[in-house]
């Protein structure tokens, strides 16, 4: 009969020897819902941090916000060697988010915090180092309650226009670039409110 301890000192060689194997497989995250269903569009969260770097407070990006979609830009690069292949080559990418048709509204404290540093201020150094994060709601981080997200201290938020129609509501559509160091972890919900713990940066 095989000594339990000779297995379990095994099984620590063997993951100090394949470290990324462990790690491949403890990362693959999956979708929370059954096979075969949709998943909500409600299920992916911009937040904007409005509180500070190190008790942050997560507001929602999107309230009166009727449709919007991340955009990667993995800046491919594609050239053909000598012999007629063609070989492909990216980068990291960059992702922009559009706000279009933004209704502002009172009490939406990312609204309030946008229109401080671009409306009245027209402070270019806040407005490009905002600090957000991504929450998706639809991928357990945990396998039960907490869920995947992403946090970028140094993301841009642009206001490309103020106004809208007479008789209408007031608009303030945004571009959002996400940037600066990204970390990866996990958010738990309680009275509404998220909590980040980070896993690591990527």
């Amino acid at each position: 009969m095989a000594n339990p301890n000779h297995c379990e000192l095994h099984t620590r060689i063997y993951k100090a020897v394949n470290p990324q194997k462990g790690k491949n497989m403890a990362d693959n995250l999956s979708f929370n819902v059954a096979d075969g269903v949709t998943i909500a569009r409600e299920t992916l969260i911009a937040n904007l941090n409005v509180g500070t770097s190190t008790a942050p407070e997560w507001a929602p990006v999107g309230i009166r916000v009727y449709s919007g979609q991340e955009d990667f830009d993995w800046q491919r690069e594609t050239n053909q060697d000598i012999i007629g292949n063609a070989y492909s080559s990216m980068k990291k990418p960059i992702i922009t988010q559009s706000f279009d048709g933004w209704e502002i509204s009172g009490g939406d404290k990312a609204a309030i915090q946008i229109w401080n540093q671009g409306v009245r201020d027209q402070n270019p150094q806040a407005m490009s180092n905002n600090d957000m994060l991504i929450v998706h709601k639809y991928v357990y981080s945990d396998g039960t309650t907490k869920f995947f997200a992403e946090r970028y201290k140094a993301c841009a938020v642009e206001i490309s226009s103020l106004g809208g129609d007479g008789g209408g509501n007031l608009t303030m559509p945004i571009n959002v670039t996400y940037g600066g160091e990204r970390t990866i972890g996990s958010v738990s919900v309680a009275d509404g409110a998220f909590t980040f713990t980070a896993d690591g940066t990527v």
